[in-house]
């Protein structure tokens, strides 16, 4: 659980300079382009947590009447003090910043570091309560626990010690299972469902929609977590309202498209969001792959697994952004270069596909990122077909790097060496050439070794050799099977670890550090420079640990301890961690056992890590990243205290909203992107400018599930152990219902 501090920090994703280079024709489709990811993103409160849409939509009506930017009137209406006041603010803020109560990054519950006492007279103060008081103190009723709970719910995960919206609140791992190989076996993805528990341990999985199927997608039995058969049906029609807006607002976006590849593009999106086909969304991510170097960029649809604890049902995410060309400049260069850096990997010619298909590579300054955080670089889609038959693309979010790396306090790193200064002076740089190398050499390489449908190999059966064993392949991803089904839960850990060292593997190439305008002593300071930030950042990562569960609480920190793990077995003086009297603990790094010891350390590990992946061998990838690497030795966990005590929170982010100045229809040429301050009051005026108005249906979807993704404990009847059965209904896609027991 965490309360933020009242003096967290926010950054302004600066995107002005980027917007005004628009035609008038290119802002209108993006303002069309993110109105379509903002709506999505409310998909995002009801994936994070059951209270998540409720403490949405008593904030948005809590500052809904207020006229005054600092809402003076509000704080001396709730007669709260200062502390308090500030505490409310910062945990609106955190709450929006972040789509939901969990943490984007973490996925830890932000609690209110106010009363609930205080809290609630905040809420009868606004103007709004006048006119909504029976809503707002039924909305408050049915969070009012929940809001300051902290167990069994405080992370997410399957019970008993996590909570998940993806699924209702009595499916276990074991049902998670079952329900998977039911939809590979029949070639459904699980990226845009949600998974309900029914009658006796029967299954309802529910793809958003905007329209619900008139017959089920698909239907059988499986073997859940109670012993024998039970009965199980797709249905296609969840989150109809807010996916008809998404789809609705493409549909406009086309008018201003700028190439029939772009309308292709959003055709095909727009049949995904009616109808629920992920296949039709894998189309339009086709087309999109094609469309190279458009002015206006954008991305849409359920793109990321890492906060389902199963890894397979992803988050909604829609982006729009502008292409910066000069930075672009230099990922089109490593892109050029690419092919003569594969082969440096450490793993045969054999694991790479079998041709590089260059992508677009950009740097981009987003205008609107509708989702529960907003991430450095991207390498998308994240369809494992399109990306080795097809392509992919790669971006670099500009505007989100200059804002997320703040170097006023540095933590962990010697200053009698000059460690400080040069990380403070040179690690935004640094990252710049990590996140290019990940996202393009790193997501971007490897081949997947397939069996297809009529029994035929992507490769070499016979011939290919495990470099590992030196004898033939034996296992492969079987027709159906993908990447995240096979590695689920820690896979998309793992593919971050593959991406991270593939950074730091490759950024010691002279000529990759030329691309990025780097050569000579100031060259071999941005690789010390990215080596000790990785190393760094695996101690910082302990922060992420649950000692109580044993797991881990984001993706990108596991890899990074697992890298860290590494470094230190790697012996020879190459990193070192040692206490600190002024600073706690520090992470050293002998910068001439790089080349000597470190590379071929990291060389060794990244080997077997591609070769589980390409082989599909889950069961030496599990023993080796999560049943070794990804635990915490005694001497390590002792560090963790340390490292809690000197923890910094990461700024919110305060993004622009684009609009018509009122009184202007669609299809007029104003464009206007508001930009707000860098204060939580920001985020907040951000929100209330993108969402203006009570959203009935969203609480009209909300009503219809509460009872099936409220944690147990809130049910009558039922303990925080989850004794005792309560039976419920679960609402079909076509809008009819199933009594269930939990």
């Amino acid at each position: 659980m965490s309360s933020y501090p009242n003096d967290i920090s926010v950054s302004r994703l600066d995107a002005g300079q980027a917007f005004d280079g628009l035609s008038a024709n290119e802002k209108l489709y993006a303002l069309h382009i993110a109105t379509a990811s903002w709506e999505g993103a409310k998909i995002c409160l009801f994936q994070c947590s059951y209270e998540a849409p409720v403490i949405f939509t008593l904030l948005q009506l809590t500052f809904s009447g207020e006229k005054d930017d600092g809402f003076e009137r509000l704080k001396a209406a709730a007669g709260v003090g200062e502390e308090e006041w500030r505490a409310f603010l910062t945990f609106a803020a955190a709450f929006l910043a972040n789509m939901g109560n969990m943490k984007s990054f973490g996925d830890s519950k932000i609690i209110p570091a106010i009363s609930a006492e205080a809290f609630h007279r905040i809420l009868t103060a606004a103007t709004a309560y006048s006119s909504h008081k029976a809503l707002i103190e039924e909305l408050w009723e049915a969070v009012r626990e929940v809001l300051y709970s902290t167990a069994p719910v405080k992370e997410l995960g399957f019970p008993p010690s996590g909570s998940s919206s993806y699924y209702s609140a009595n499916v276990s791992k074991d049902d998670a299972t079952a329900v998977q190989t039911f939809l590979d076996e029949r070639g459904i993805s699980a990226y845009n469902t949600r998974l309900f528990k029914e009658v006796e341990g029967g299954y309802l999985v529910r793809q958003a929609a905007a329209e619900a199927s008139p017959s089920p997608v698909a239907e059988g039995t499986v073997g859940g977590d109670g012993g024998g058969q039970a009965p199980i049906k797709v249905v296609a029609g969840d989150f109809a309202p807010l996916m008809g807006r998404v789809a609705a607002a493409l549909e406009r976006a086309k008018a201003h498209a700028a190439s029939p590849l772009q309308e292709r593009m959003l055709t095909h999106y727009c049949q995904s969001f009616r109808t629920g086909s992920i296949e039709a969304h894998k189309d339009g991510s086709r087309v999109w792959v094609q469309d190279k170097g458009p002015a206006v960029e954008s991305y849409i649809g359920f793109i990321e697994s890492y906060r389902d604890p199963f890894g397979v049902r992803a988050e909604w995410e829609g982006f729009v952004a502008v292409v910066n060309r000069s930075m672009s400049e230099k990922f089109a260069d490593l892109v050029q270069a690419a092919e003569s850096l594969l082969p440096l990997l450490p793993w045969p010619p054999s694991f790479e596909k079998d041709a590089f298909l260059r992508p677009d590579f950009t740097s981009l300054d987003v205008l609107a990122f509708g989702s529960s955080g907003i991430p450095a670089g991207i390498n998308i889609p994240n369809y494992d077909d399109i990306r080795q038959d097809e392509g992919f693309k790669n971006v670099s979010l500009g505007n989100v790097l200059a804002a997320s790396l703040s170097t006023k306090t540095v933590n962990f790193l010697r200053s009698d060496n000059g460690d400080e200064a040069l990380f403070k002076a040179l690690v935004k740089e640094a990252f710049e050439v990590q996140v290019g190398i990940h996202e393009l050499l790193g997501h971007g390489s490897g081949k997947l070794f397939c069996q297809h449908k009529d029994g035929s190999f992507n490769f070499e059966r016979e011939s290919t050799l495990d470099p590992l064993t030196d004898r033939p392949v034996a296992s492969f991803y079987k027709p159906g099977e993908s990447w995240d089904s096979r590695f689920p839960g820690f896979g998309s850990s793992y593919e971050e670890c593959r991406a991270e060292l593939v950074g730091i593997f490759l950024c010691v190439q002279t000529r990759v550090l030329s691309i990025f305008g780097h050569e000579g002593d100031k060259a071999q300071d941005i690789l010390y420079v990215n080596w000790l930030n990785m190393a760094r950042a695996g101690l910082l990562a302990l922060e992420f640990y649950r000692p109580e569960t044993g797991s881990w609480g984001q993706a990108h920190m596991q890899a990074r301890f697992c890298i860290l793990r590494v470094l230190l077995e790697a012996g020879k003086g190459l990193v070192t961690l040692a206490p600190d009297e002024e600073k706690g603990l520090t992470v050293s790094l002998d910068r001439t056992k790089i080349l000597e010891v470190g590379v071929p350390a990291v060389a060794d590990f990244l080997r077997r890590i591609q070769v589980y992946k390409s082989t599909a061998d889950v069961e030496q990838a599990r023993s080796m990243y999560v049943d070794t690497y990804s635990q915490v030795p005694a001497h390590l966990l002792a560090l963790r205290q340390v490292v809690l005590a000197k923890k910094k929170e990461r700024p919110l982010f305060v993004q622009p909203h684009l609009e018509l100045p009122p009184g202007e229809a669609v299809g007029e040429p104003e464009v206007r992107l508001r930009e707000f301050p860098a204060t939580v009051e920001g985020v907040i005026q951000s929100f209330q400018a993108r969402f203006p108005a009570l959203d009935e249906d969203m609480l009209r979807l909300w009503r219809a599930d509460r009872d099936v993704v409220a944690p147990l404990y809130l049910r009558e009847g039922i303990d925080g152990s989850g004794a005792g059965p309560k039976r419920y209904k679960v609402q079909n896609g076509d809008g009819g219902a199933a009594v269930a027991t939990a």
